[in-house]
């Protein structure tokens, strides 16, 4: 950045409409993060879906390659804390 810009601040409205952009680039970033590592490893990703460990191909075939134990549920809105050991 050159030494005469001038950045201004934005507005609160001008915030609050920048913030609501923010889940859409996230999900747009994580698509793309998935098309580049699908490109770049051959097309195929190794992800969960409905509780099974998956390898998935980019022409959409799916392999099981192992079903995980149904793991403990957590009602939304829950606060965990981690335990260090020995505590």
């Amino acid at each position: 950045m050159s030494s005469n810009t001038i950045r201004t601040i934005p507005s609160e409205r001008g915030m609050l409409i920048a913030e609501r952009r923010i889940p859409a680039i996230a999900a747009k970033a994580g698509h793309d993060a998935y098309l580049n590592t699908l490109r770049h490893t051959g097309a195929v990703t190794v992800k969960i879906a409905n509780g099974q460990v998956v390898e998935r191909k980019s022409d959409g075939s799916v392999t099981v390659i192992k079903s995980l134990p149904i793991g403990k549920r957590v009602k939304p809105g829950t606060i965990l804390k981690r335990i260090k050991p020995g505590d």
